[in-house]
């Protein structure tokens, strides 16, 4: 990874970690009033951008259990490009998990480094977690931030 690549891929960290502690919110996106795990992605995509490139449309808690389609996965490709291979995850990274193989994903956080990573964890707040075997095998994706849009 160059210097370059590492700074930016630190500087994502930074941003999300300025989010720990906001309250959890269902479709929210304001650091320190609420968000969430969605919502986080969204304000350090704008912190890094300065606009999002498309809003969600209103979803309700139970979205990805009423149907097939992938959305959240859907649209981290459109924005972030294709997934990376799990070997090749790194700090900054988005990553996007399923409760289960045959569902969509409906989670989103940002990698720490190997051992942890921020999400906004439902009834409670932007955490920083332990990235725990059942969290590792629940990855449906990983993407990485462009460096630029």
């Amino acid at each position: 990874m160059s210097e370059d690549d590492l700074e930016f891929s630190l500087r994502v960290v930074m941003l999300a970690e300025t989010w720990i502690g906001t309250p959890y919110r269902h479709q929210a996106s304001l650091k320190g009033v609420g968000c969430d795990c969605l919502g986080l992605v969204r304000g350090v995509w704008r912190e890094i951008y300065g606009q999002e490139p498309e809003l969600p449309p209103a979803y309700q808690p139970d979205w990805a259990e009423r149907g097939v389609e992938d959305r959240l996965f859907d649209a981290a490709r459109r924005h972030f490009g294709e997934p990376l291979p799990r070997t090749e995850m790194r700090p900054g990274d988005l990553l996007l998990f399923r409760w289960r193989p045959d569902m969509p994903a409906k989670h989103a956080g940002i990698a720490c480094d190997d051992a942890r990573f921020i999400h906004a964890y439902e009834q409670a707040a932007v955490i920083r977690s332990p990235f725990v075997p059942s969290w590792r095998r629940r990855i449906a994706g990983i993407f990485r931030f462009p460096e630029k849009v």
